[in-house]
């Protein structure tokens, strides 16, 4: 036992043990009094900081999903705009400051991006410098579609007006090889693939983005030299090529569909082309012709004009271009499927052994009401 809490003769002071419990006493009531004071502070403060800091920024996670594009050369203040108009930020002028504290953002990429809603605007700039949250916006052109197939499919897709695109393909600089004997027409050179379009789309970048693929698949297909050595032009290849995309019912026939081409051409013989004629009368939506569309006036009805269209009638992917370029040697001067559903196609050397072959076909025909032109 400690000397302060006994007397001189040994025993406990009781009344010196009350005086240092209460002294004890005093300094955990002191103790807590300041901590728990603290603590008060404490929250006082993270709560008027809080208040401060919401005045002008949102906090926590977010809430909801939202895509948010930004416009090309758009400036810092301009995306903040943007981000408080579609409820992202709080504040414009937080999120010029936040990007005032990060020198290695001197810009951000125009395009689209996969956001949320209510959160911190320096949350906001580590989302949309993330790559993950970059939507990228991509079309897929299908081989073998004329341009007025293509553009209404760009229009829905990348929202833009069917207008800008005729004005589009009228310019000069689209990058169109010099061999081109169809003047401003870009038909055969708006290649058929998958596009990723930088945002907001733009009509005449698109076009660019397809005339420069075409330029590359013909320089590794070699079309210009290829051409020369089966006596043709690169341009009536490319013809060549838009009708076997469009006759050709099957990847296999390709080469032997272009096989009947160059010996209807050297023949002298009319082409007879469907496909050149629903060209003509800008009919797409039917297998076959009518009586009447077969005796329209064009250049691209191959029933009574000889030779070539004038210019390819669709826009031919790589494949149909190399059988354009290596046609299959035969002699055949006919062919025609004989099922659509099953894509079947019989090809024939003599007028009788084709009429056969097309009764066949229409068969399918009277088995398929509304699919065939009467």
């Amino acid at each position: 036992m400690s000397p302060a809490f006994v007397d001189n003769d040994g025993q406990l002071n009781w009344r010196k043990i009350a005086y240092h419990a209460r002294s004890a006493f005093a300094v955990v009531l002191a103790l807590f009094i300041l901590i728990g004071g603290g603590w008060f502070a404490f929250h006082k403060v993270d709560e008027l900081w809080t208040s401060m800091r919401a005045e002008n920024d949102y906090v926590g996670q977010g809430r909801d999903e939202v895509i948010v594009v930004f416009p090309n050369e758009s400036t810092i203040t301009q995306i903040g705009d943007i981000l408080v108009k579609n409820g992202v930020i709080k504040s414009t002028k937080t999120f010029r400051n936040v990007v005032a504290k990060n020198p290695e953002v001197s810009s951000i990429n125009a395009g689209r991006y996969r956001l949320r809603t209510e959160v911190p605007a320096e949350t906001a700039l580590a989302m949309i410098l993330d790559p993950a949250n970059k939507v990228r916006l991509t079309v897929r052109i299908p081989e073998g579609e004329a341009k007025v197939q293509q553009w209404p499919r760009l229009v829905q897709e990348l929202g833009l007006e069917q207008d800008d695109f005729p004005e589009a393909a009228a310019s000069p600089d689209l990058g169109i090889p010099s061999w081109s004997q169809g003047g401003d027409n870009v038909e055969g050179f708006l290649f058929p693939d998958t596009y990723e379009v930088a945002e907001p789309a733009d009509a005449k970048e698109v076009l660019q983005q397809q005339v420069a693929q075409f330029n590359k698949v013909s320089t590794s297909v070699n079309l210009e030299s290829r051409a020369a050595q089966l006596g043709k032009t690169p341009y009536e290849v490319l013809i060549i090529a838009s009708m076997v995309e469009k006759e050709a019912a099957r990847p296999e026939d390709r080469a032997k569909v272009a096989g009947v081409v160059y010996n209807r051409l050297r023949q002298d013989m009319p082409l007879g082309f469907d496909s050149t004629v629903h060209y003509a009368i800008n009919d797409f939506t039917r297998i076959t012709t009518s009586p009447e569309d077969r005796a329209v006036d064009s250049p691209y009805n191959t029933y009574v004009n000889k030779g070539l269209p004038p210019t390819p009638i669709g826009n031919p992917g790589q494949a149909a271009i190399e059988a354009a370029l290596a046609p299959e040697s035969h002699d055949y001067l006919y062919f025609v499927t004989v099922d659509p559903d099953s894509k079947e196609t019989r090809f024939a050397k003599t007028g009788e052994e084709h009429n056969q072959n097309v009764a066949l076909f229409q068969q399918w025909c009277q088995s398929h009401p509304g699919k065939c032109a009467n």
